[in-house]
């Protein structure tokens, strides 16, 4: 069950972390249009959260669902 976890968090994370990292730069594009550098800094950054709370969103219901829920 542990390797559908990877798998599953390997295919959605990135997605997710893609979408973030998109709508987070349009945005600051937007309001800091004369700093795109720190457009970027900050799209990455939120990417890379999304990124690390979708993983671990993933993990844990698969635990959960394996542990809780019968079989």
């Amino acid at each position: 069950m542990f390797r559908l976890a990877i798998v599953l968090a390997l295919v959605f994370s990135p997605v997710a972390a893609l979408s973030s990292y998109l709508i987070t730069y349009a945005e600051y594009k937007r309001h800091f249009p004369e700093d795109l550098r720190r457009a970027r800094k900050f799209s990455l950054t939120f990417a890379l959260m999304s990124f690390i709370f979708f993983t671990m969103m993933i993990i844990l219901a698969v635990i959960f669902i394996d542990k809780f829920l019968p079989k």
